[in-house]
């Protein structure tokens, strides 16, 4: 899939909230890079953190409540 599909998609998944879709790819590239397992098929060699938190996002696999603490 092209990178603007998955931004459209994730879009949709934040009711295309864009301010909010950059704070969970950034908080979910975060932790992809301090070791967590990606949740869709993805190759952390090849891909950057943030592409795969966009993927993880469009299909539904993250969800604003397991991404953000809201303390």
């Amino acid at each position: 899939m092209r990178t603007e599909q998955v931004i459209a998609e994730a879009l949709k998944k934040v009711d295309s909230d864009r301010y909010l879709l950059s704070i969970m790819v950034s908080k979910r590239a975060e932790q992809l890079a301090n070791g967590a397992q990606p949740l869709v098929k993805a190759s952390t060699d090849k891909e950057k953190f943030t592409d795969i938190a966009l993927k993880e996002i469009a299909e539904g696999q993250i969800i604003l409540d397991s991404i953000i603490d809201l303390k």
